[in-house]
């Protein structure tokens, strides 16, 4: 499949920026790559369509939506290594589903490492969830997260089914992290074409935010978990994705439990490149991922 133009001009932009020379070193630099954080957007559209924001324990909610009061919520959890974000692209996004859909959509900046451990991360997703079921049905909830907001996700769903609690309707993972080990042997091959992340800094990162240095727990390593009884996933994971590999295993994993899942395989793409801005390619992919949220 031949790549736009704009999908070369968006490598060029992320090598100018050294993200791959950051997402390479050990230990990484969290707080350099925290400068690209943004936790208030601004324009227009945000200043009109922001309702609130509100914390629950150590996370800040944004609710962002129609001035109407709408029926169904949609729980935005962002990625960033554990130790950063949300990015603008985030925010970007949140501006597009929010114009093209009916959902309320609450973006979750969470605490992060090395602040803050996987264990009290995890514990503020549980309280974000139980709240929002206090305001709306389970069946009107529906989560989206790319890179470890699909980490956090599968997990709290691992969590939730093993407590036999109420189901959100369906879940939009984006280039989910499924092994903070990165011990797939997979992976190497991909890390000398991803143009965006490196085993060497994601390791680093997900050290920062481990307790007892164990990696494969659960909470930060979903694919150790079950997947029986999980609720209509919808995949986006990419070629040139460091992540691609274990991101495999968790589609024949939701296969095997007959999981109702929908897989758009980006080729070629780097990780999370449905939010990335300009490129062609992503821009089509939001749209459909769009889709999947206006189908019932």
């Amino acid at each position: 499949m031949k790549q736009s133009l704009t999908y070369y001009l968006m490598l060029l932009v992320m090598k100018l920026k050294g993200l791959k020379k950051s997402f390479s070193q050990d230990p990484i630099d969290y707080k350099k790559i925290r400068k690209e954080d943004v936790y208030h957007p601004k324009g227009s559209f945000f200043k009109q369509n922001i309702i609130r924001s509100f914390n629950i324990s150590k996370s800040l909610i944004t609710e962002i939506g129609k001035k109407e009061n709408t029926s169904k919520l949609l729980i935005f959890v962002h990625g960033g290594a554990f130790i950063s974000g949300p990015g603008q692209h985030h925010w970007d996004t949140i501006k597009e589903i929010s114009k093209q859909t009916d959902y309320t959509i609450w973006m979750c900046n969470y605490p992060k490492a090395p602040e803050h451990k996987i264990s009290e991360i995890s514990e503020n997703i549980d309280l974000i969830y139980n709240r929002a079921l206090k305001e709306y049905q389970p069946n009107q909830i529906s989560f989206i997260g790319g890179s470890v907001g699909g980490t956090l996700i599968t997990a709290l769903m691992q969590r939730l089914i093993a407590k036999k609690k109420q189901l959100p309707h369906k879940i939009i993972l984006v280039s989910p992290v499924m092994d903070a080990s990165m011990s797939n042997p997979d992976i190497d091959k991909v890390d000398q074409v991803d143009p965006m992340l490196s085993k060497v800094g994601l390791v680093s990162a997900k050290k920062m935010c481990a307790q007892d240095n164990d990696l494969k727990n659960v909470l930060m390593s979903p694919i150790y978990g079950s997947f029986e009884e999980f609720p209509e996933t919808i995949l986006f994971i990419a070629e040139h994705d460091v992540t691609y590999p274990d991101q495999k295993i968790l589609v024949e994993k939701l296969k095997q439990t007959n999981t109702k899942i929908t897989v758009i395989t980006g080729k070629n793409m780097p990780h999370i490149w449905p939010f990335l801005p300009v490129m062609k390619e992503a821009k089509i992919a939001l749209h459909e991922l769009i889709q999947t949220l206006t189908n019932k």
